[in-house]
Formats: C-alpha cells, sequence, structure tokens
C-alpha cells in the first residue's frame, strides 16, 4: 500500500529526470569484474545512522584488504542519506538502483523498506537491512528482503516473558504510530496474549515530524488514568526523549510505575553516553532491551580500533556491529556468485515497455539477471562476524536471537540478565547455554535486582485502581435464607452478613484504596442462581461478586477466584430416632452374617479336631451320642478358653492354637462394641450417605441457585425427577419431617457451612456419612484480575491473625442443641473385618484334615499287601477296612514302649559288656 501511495511522486521525480539517458541497457560484465558497486541508504544523521556509517566504511576497507575475498575485485560502497524521510530514502534507493547495483545495503527505516521491497522485488535487487526491524518484513511478501539484525517479534517475546516472569498481567504501550510502531506493538499483544496477559491500552504518538510536548501531555494524562503501571515505549529516540520528560513531569516516574523501552533506547545509551543529567533523571528505573552480541576476541579489537577512529566521541551500538557484518554477508555472498559462474548483466523490464518514448524515463531501471542466484548465496552464507554466527534458519531469520536486558541507574546503566529464544530468561549469556539442553521451566528464568522507578528495589504491584472516578460494581446474591451469609438491609443499599464482613476486613489489610458499590443481585423471592452470577462477571456487567460463592470447576474456567475463606463440601443431613438398648442387645455388636459365620466356624473346628484326635486321644472316643456332645461342648468351651478335653496330636494343636487366637479377638472385639452400645447413646437413620441415597427411589432435597443439583445429576446419576428444591431452613426441617410418604423428602444435600447453622437450631436431624465433596467459598473477580491475588493475600493474613475465627464467631456460631456425643447408628461389626482371620482359621483346617488323610491313607496301604486287597475286590470290604483303620484305637503308650524298645536296642549296641571269671556275661 505504500508503495501504491507513493507511486504518483516516484513518475514524478521519473520525470524530472532522476534517471539520466546513459543508462546501462544490455551491459554485461566480466565474470570476475574489476568493480562491484553495492548501494547503501540510511540516513546519516540518525542514531544508527551516524555510526552505521563509519562500521560500513570500515567493513569495505576490510574486505578489500583480505586478498582471499573478492581477489582482483574491487568492492565499492554508494551510500545514500535519506534524512529521517520515508519519501526521501524511496527516491535515493531508486537512485542507487539506477546505477550498476547488484544490491543494497538498507534501508534502516521500516517504512522506507515497505516501500522500495516493491521494487527490488521487480529488479531482483537484494535488500539486506540491518536496522528494518518490522516484524510484518516477510520474506513470503518481499522475497528479495534480507533483515540482517533481529526481528521485533523477537524483541516483544522478550518483553512478553519479562512481563510474565515479574507476574503482571496488564501491559500499556505508548507507541510511534507508523509502520514500524504498529507492527511492533502488533507482535507484542500477540506475545503477551500468549503468556495470558493483555494490552489493556494503546496510545498511538503521530509520526508527523509536528509532535510537541503538548500532544505527549495529552496522551500520557489519559494514560495515568488507568489501572495498569506497566508502561512498554517503543518509538524513536526524539520522540521517546520527550515521552520521558513529560513522565516525569507528571510523575509518572516515580514509585509503582514500570517502564519498558525496546532497544531505541540502548542504541542512545551505547553510541551517546553519558548524556546528559537531565534526560538521565527521566529515566531512572528504565528497563531496556539491548541485542545480544557475544564478547569475542575480534569484537575488542574492533571496539579498540572503534575508539582510536572517533577518540571516544561516539560509541559502537548493535546496530553499527551489524551493519558492519552486513558488508561481511554481502562480499561473501558476492564471492560465492562469481565462483559458481555468476554474472553481472542487467535486462529490460517487460512490464515497463508500455512506457517507451515517455518523459519519465522509467525504461532506465533494469533487472538484476543474477539477482536469484546472489539471494541464495546470501541466504546461505555461514561465518562468524562481530555479532556472533551469520546464518539463516529457514524462516531466513538469523539464528541465535537474544537480548540484553538493562537497567537504567545514575548516570549509566547496568545488565540484570539476557533472554535468548532458546533459553529465556538468564543471568548467564545466552552463548553458554547452546550446549546445554533447553530449559524453559519457571525455576531456572533468572534476573538479577531491580532498581525501579522511584528508587525502590521492590517489585512494582503493576497496577492500581483507575483514577477516573469509576468505582467497581460488585454484586451481592439477595439470599431468602441463611441470611447470616449475606443480606440486604431492608430499605438501604447496603448488605451485611459474615462474607461482607469478611470481604471488607481484607479490604482494609490491602495497601491502596478500593472504590466500590455493592449491587444486588436477585430478586429476593428466591435464592439467585450462582452459576449465572458467574457468568455475569465474565461478560462484563460486574467487576466482582461477594457472598457465598462456592469454588467449582466449571466456574474457575470463567472467572478468577480467591484463596477460600470457608471450607465447604456437600454432606447428607437426614432425620434419625434413639435406639434403646433393650432386653436383646447383647445381639447388636455383630450382624446377623457374623454371627452366623462364627457359629459355623465354631462347629467346623470342633469337627476338624474330633477328626484328628479321634483315633489318639480316648477324650474324643466312645458311644456316637457322647462323641457329638463332645464335639458341641468342646467348640463352645473354647469361647472361654474352657475346654477340658485336651489335644495329642500336633495337627490338633496346630489347629486349635489357630482357634483359641480367633476366638481372643473376636471376643475382644465383641466386649468392646457392647460396651459402647450399652453406655454411649446410639441413633440410627436409615439413610447411611449419599451412596444409600443414590440407590434408593426416595425424593432428595437441596437448595435452590446452589451446584449441589448439578452435582448430583451429573456426577452422582440421581435422576433430576427425583430432586426438590427447597429455599430456606424452615423448609429444610418441613419437608425432613414429613418424609417420603407424606410429601417430604428422605434427605437434604447441602453444604457443609449452611448445614451446621442449619443444625444448631434444629436438633432432630444428623449429618449421616461423610463430606463427598472437597471445596470453598471466596470472592469472584473477571478472569487474570489482580484484585483476586491482592485479596486472597488480605484474606491469609484475615486466617493468621485471627480476624477470620472472630467474625465466624459473630455471625455463624449459635446452638440451641444440646452438645452431646451421639453418633448415628454406630457401624456394627460385619464379617468383612474379620474375614482375614475366618480365612487363616479355615485354610489351617484344611491343611491339617489334607495331612490327616493322606497319613490315613498311607497305611492303608501298608496294612492292606497289594495281592490281598485285589482279591477283596473293590466293594464295600474296601471301603469298611478304611474306615476300621480311621475308627480304630491307636495306643500312644505301645507306641512310647516301642519307641522306648528302640531307643535302649540303640544305646546297647554301643557298651561292651564284660564277662566274669566263669565266663558268664
Amino acid at each position: 500500500m505504500n508503495a501504491i501511495r507513493h507511486f504518483p511522486l516516484v513518475l514524478w521525480f521519473l520525470s524530472s529526470g532522476v534517471f539520466s539517458s546513459h543508462g546501462l541497457t544490455g551491459n554485461v560484465s566480466s565474470t570476475r569484474p574489476a568493480v562491484v558497486n553495492v548501494g547503501a541508504i540510511f540516513s546519516f544523521d540518525s542514531t544508527i545512522g551516524r555510526v552505521a556509517k563509519i562500521a560500513i566504511q570500515e567493513a569495505v576497507k576490510d574486505v578489500n584488504s583480505n586478498s582471499t575475498l573478492l581477489p582482483g575485485t574491487k568492492l565499492v560502497v554508494k551510500m545514500q542519506t535519506s534524512n529521517c524521510s520515508g519519501f526521501v530514502g524511496m527516491v535515493g534507493a531508486l537512485q542507487l538502483m539506477e546505477t550498476e547495483t547488484v544490491a543494497v545495503i538498507g534501508p534502516q527505516s521500516s517504512v522506507v523498506a515497505h516501500t522500495i521491497s516493491h521494487v527490488a522485488n521487480e529488479l531482483q535487487v537484494p535488500l539486506l537491512s540491518f536496522a528494518a526491524t518490522d516484524p510484518t518484513l516477510s520474506s513470503l511478501q518481499f522475497p528479495y528482503f534480507v533483515r540482517t539484525t533481529r526481528s521485533d517479534s523477537y524483541q516483544m517475546t522478550a518483553i512478553a516473558e519479562m512481563v510474565d516472569y515479574y507476574g503482571w498481567k496488564d501491559v500499556i504501550v505508548v507507541f510511534l504510530d507508523d509502520d514500524y510502531g504498529r507492527n511492533g506493538v502488533s507482535a507484542l499483544d500477540d506475545a503477551i496474549a500468549a503468556r495470558r496477559g493483555r494490552i489493556s491500552y494503546k496510545a498511538g504518538i503521530p509520526p508527523a515530524p509536528g509532535v510537541n510536548r503538548t500532544d505527549i501531555i495529552d496522551i500520557l494524562i489519559k494514560v495515568a488514568v488507568m489501572e495498569s503501571r506497566v508502561i512498554v515505549l517503543h518509538a524513536y529516540p526524539d520522540v521517546g526523549f520527550m515521552v520521558f520528560s513529560v513522565a516525569q513531569y507528571l510523575g509518572m516516574m516515580g514509585d509503582g510505575y514500570v517502564w519498558i523501552a525496546t532497544d531505541w533506547l540502548s542504541s542512545v545509551l551505547d553510541s551517546s553516553s553519558p548524556l546528559p543529567l537531565e534526560n538521565m533523571d527521566s529515566m531512572q528505573g528504565v528497563l531496556v532491551l539491548r541485542q545480544h552480541t557475544p564478547d569475542s576476541d575480534r569484537k575488542r579489537s574492533f571496539l579498540s580500533r572503534w575508539n582510536k577512529l572517533n577518540g571516544g566521541s561516539l560509541g559502537l551500538h548493535s546496530y553499527g556491529l551489524y551493519a558492519y557484518d552486513t558488508v561481511w554477508l554481502v562480499a561473501h555472498a558476492i564471492n560465492s556468485f562469481f565462483e559458481e559462474g555468476g554474472r553481472i548483466s542487467f535486462s529490460s523490464d517487460p512490464n515497463l515497455r508500455f512506457v517507451q518514448g515517455s518523459t519519465l524515463h522509467l525504461e532506465e531501471l533494469k533487472i538484476f539477471d543474477g539477482g536469484p542466484l546472489l539471494l541464495k548465496k546470501i541466504l546461505e552464507s555461514n561465518f562468524v562476524g562481530l555479532t556472533g554466527p551469520v546464518k539463516f534458519n529457514s524462516d531466513r531469520s538469523l539464528v541465535f536471537p537474544a537480548y540484553d536486558i538493562i537497567n537504567v541507574i545514575g548516570t549509566g546503566f547496568r545488565v540484570i540478565g539476557h533472554w535468548s529464544n532458546y533459553s529465556g530468561l538468564s543471568t548467564v549469556p545466552p552463548e553458554t547455554l547452546y550446549s546445554r539442553p533447553p530449559n524453559r521451566s519457571s525455576a531456572n528464568q533468572q534476573l538479577f535486582g531491580v532498581v525501579w522507578p522511584g528508587e525502590t528495589v521492590i517489585k512494582p504491584r503493576g497496577w492500581v485502581f483507575p483514577n477516573n472516578g469509576k468505582q467497581l460494581k460488585i454484586a451481592v446474591p439477595r439470599r431468602v435464607g441463611y441470611r447470616e451469609f449475606v443480606s440486604q438491609v431492608p430499605g438501604t443499599s447496603t448488605f451485611k452478613g459474615f462474607c461482607i464482613d469478611v470481604f471488607t476486613a481484607a479490604v482494609n489489610l490491602l495497601p491502596y484504596a478500593i472504590p466500590y458499590q455493592f449491587i444486588a443481585f436477585g430478586d429476593g423471592h428466591e435464592n439467585p442462581s450462582y452459576s449465572e452470577l458467574v457468568e455475569l462477571i465474565s461478560a462484563g456487567v460486574f467487576d466482582g461478586a461477594v457472598g457465598d460463592i462456592t469454588i467449582v470447576t466449571n466456574r474457575t474456567k470463567t472467572v478468577d477466584f480467591t484463596q477460600p475463606y470457608v471450607s465447604s463440601g456437600l454432606v447428607v443431613v437426614a432425620p434419625f430416632r434413639k435406639l434403646n438398648t433393650g432386653a436383646w442387645a447383647f445381639l447388636r455388636p455383630f450382624s446377623g452374617l457374623m454371627w452366623g459365620v462364627t457359629a459355623a466356624f465354631f462347629l467346623l473346628v470342633g469337627i476338624v479336631v474330633w477328626i484328628l484326635e479321634h483315633r489318639t486321644n480316648d477324650e474324643f472316643r466312645g458311644p456316637p451320642r457322647q462323641q457329638l456332645i463332645t464335639i458341641l461342648w468342646f467348640s463352645l468351651s473354647t469361647l472361654f478358653f474352657a475346654h477340658r478335653e485336651s489335644t495329642a496330636s500336633a495337627l490338633g494343636r496346630v489347629v486349635l492354637i489357630i482357634w483359641l487366637f480367633v476366638v481372643l479377638i473376636i471376643n475382644s472385639s465383641y466386649t468392646a462394641s457392647l460396651t459402647s452400645i450399652l453406655t454411649v447413646q446410639q441413633l440410627y437413620s436409615p439413610i447411611k450417605g449419599v451412596e444409600s441415597l443414590k440407590e434408593s427411589d426416595e425424593p432428595i432435597g437441596y437448595q435452590v441457585g446452589s451446584f449441589a443439583e448439578n452435582y448430583l445429576i451429573e456426577e452422582i446419576g440421581i435422576p433430576k425427577s427425583r430432586l426438590v428444591s427447597l429455599g430456606t431452613p424452615e423448609e429444610y426441617a418441613t419437608k425432613l419431617l414429613s418424609g417420603p410418604k407424606k410429601g417430604g423428602v428422605a434427605a437434604v444435600v447441602d453444604e457443609l457451612p449452611y448445614v451446621e447453622l442449619f443444625l444448631s437450631s434444629q436438633c432432630k436431624f444428623r449429618i449421616v456419612g461423610q463430606e463427598f465433596t472437597k471445596s470453598g467459598w471466596g470472592f469472584a473477580f473477571p478472569r487474570d484480575s489482580a484484585l483476586a491475588v491482592d485479596l486472597s493475600t488480605a484474606i491469609l493474613a484475615l486466617s493468621e491473625n485471627g480476624d477470620l475465627q472472630r467474625i465466624h464467631d459473630k455471625w455463624l456460631t449459635k446452638s440451641t442443641c444440646s452438645s452431646d456425643n451421639a453418633e448415628i447408628d454406630s457401624d456394627r461389626l460385619h464379617l468383612k473385618s474379620f474375614s482375614g482371620l475366618f480365612l487363616l482359621c479355615g485354610i489351617t483346617c484344611f491343611i491339617a484334615l489334607l495331612i490327616y488323610f493322606w497319613q490315613i491313607m498311607h497305611k492303608f496301604r501298608e496294612a492292606a499287601p497289594a495281592g490281598s486287597i485285589a482279591n477283596e475286590g473293590p466293594g464295600s470290604s474296601r471301603l469298611q477296612t478304611l474306615f476300621s483303620l480311621m475308627d480304630a484305637k491307636v495306643d500312644p503308650s505301645r507306641r512310647d514302649s516301642k519307641r522306648r524298645k528302640i531307643e535302649i536296642s540303640s544305646l546297647s549296641d554301643g557298651i561292651d559288656f564284660g564277662k566274669d571269671p566263669d565266663g558268664r556275661q
């Protein structure tokens, strides 16, 4: 668009003879010409131009003195000044293209770059700009534009990461309203938005040369009444210093403000230091970005040489270093161009044939035939210059973008850290991090301390309430029930209650005043929808909300909450009845299944012990009737450890030991449970908790406006038809007492603070089960609200100093019910609590029986020879033999006698008895 806008003026200059008739139509030079012409267009009298001119001249000298680069060819750079004018710069660039120019270094201005890049595309002449940082100068739109410095997109990303590092969310930008300023701010907007921040206000400064101090005052007065105190200044030096001077005059360089300047200021500080005292005084505490160039021997040598050239009157900034490297880049590319057989030739542009014969002399604009090859060689260049590696990535940007972060202090400045696209913010030079794996974690982002405006080292909050007379609109729900939490004073616009007192106390702890007004939300006939209230905050209708607002997941997606000031969660409230001990109270410690399994195991253990002891123990033998009585008596007597029958077999003793251990545990548990039943008042409710509610089909009550309705439907899976909305504590009590059969509810599900207040005056109901959600109450504000953060800190302070508890006791501590320790239906002892013991006992019995029967079968095979068993046939005689063997009495004394005989025999084998004289032994 800029090219189209200036095209009529270009035609006027052409018609006035800007292009002479001695053009180079059809000129073709040899493969290695004696001279190669390169143009340069920038403003000689600007901060960047003064340094760049000397740097380019020195670079040309160094290139021509290098025998290995462009042998036999002299590089000539023809420089044109733009006099800080976009139009003059455009005409100067066209004048350079009139001559035998293969490339143009520049332009310095992004505005000029936009214009002549269209001409460069048409004529295939590469433009290598060491100072045009506008990020919209894209290689897709302008393929012959090559940026040999850093794009502002990187600089704006660095600023966004600094803002995020210090925890600020809102930023104001003061910028020069041209292509350079607008497009840089657009890149900053994107970078800050990616980190959940925003530019809350953009103050554009007209780019006209007639801008004066009054214009700046009008702009900064609007900035001063804004909420944000973080200001980014993106301008040119003359305008930038005027902004700082006016800001100091308006008191905007004091405590609480943050000023971040782009690299225009670092160029001045590096080249013109020391600045006049009035300039330095007006920007104390400002943070500045500077393009980072790694330290090297070659760079130090050039700095020493630079100081000798100008006697220290002019410093060298980063743009000067990039201008120097740009000349070397062109030289390397032209050398590669010649080595690949490139030839410098120009041809007529077929698109300009229609103007032949006119007085505009447009036919003098020639196409550089070797432009595509030279552009390719430029982009393939790879060498180390004063600025570090000169190499382009796939986006045609220089590799390893990095910036120094500078803090202006006193009459100078100091570097507080660095930013690189590789590792973010760090206190070490970026080149030392390139050899390590990238680490962008928040813990790894570091900067040194800063002296902020106002000569403070305390990080500014970054925002204040806007000084525009506007009050915050704070919504307060008009509750119908539980008015102790929040309620409107009748006939007034004021509110009172627990939540209001907490908010007021927290606001009083803030280090600044908050202008706010409470606005009632709801019709006063029923509790309003809190989800709807949250949506109105997100939509900007309200600036915040104070009340009993529960922090739940779907609400946190649209608004920010403060630190919870009340712990909350859903509980079940149900009616109860007291249980009397009664004549059969001794059965209550165990459930029915527990009683049955215990009795079964008593009988089982008696049978197992009888089987194991029957063959060897006379106490377990006798007539069948006597043996049955023995089994029953033995098993029941173990309950009191009063069994008189002794066990003779090892297996029987193992089973009995395990069983006695189980009986000991059961006895102790039964005794403890029965003691509790007989000494503690027991309460009973058929509702055990939310699970029993889910399994039943009885109606359930909930509070109007509460999130409990959605939770019960979506999370628990209870049909909406079973839910009954209730508005007041009195309605709670009525519905609970009526019960499901009389049109009431079986239980009420509500948040714990409401329930505690309800139970303080309603003594016929209790909480059953456990709290099945965990949440809290907080104050709601729009997303990324700094006020939410500060109020959270204030709420924590209230909690620590005890004020929060005192406010709670003032409004919510009251009880007319007797404070007893009664519990709802103390759980009986169930089978699952003893399943491990019973399993252990059962496994022991099974193993003992298995060993016993294996021994019987082994003895059965030994007692009956194989042949005799075969003769007996497969009938009942074999079973009779087996049963006889199992029932046979084994005399322990015989077994012991046999054992003693074996021991005596073994002993006699080891003794030599002597003989008497008669030969008798």
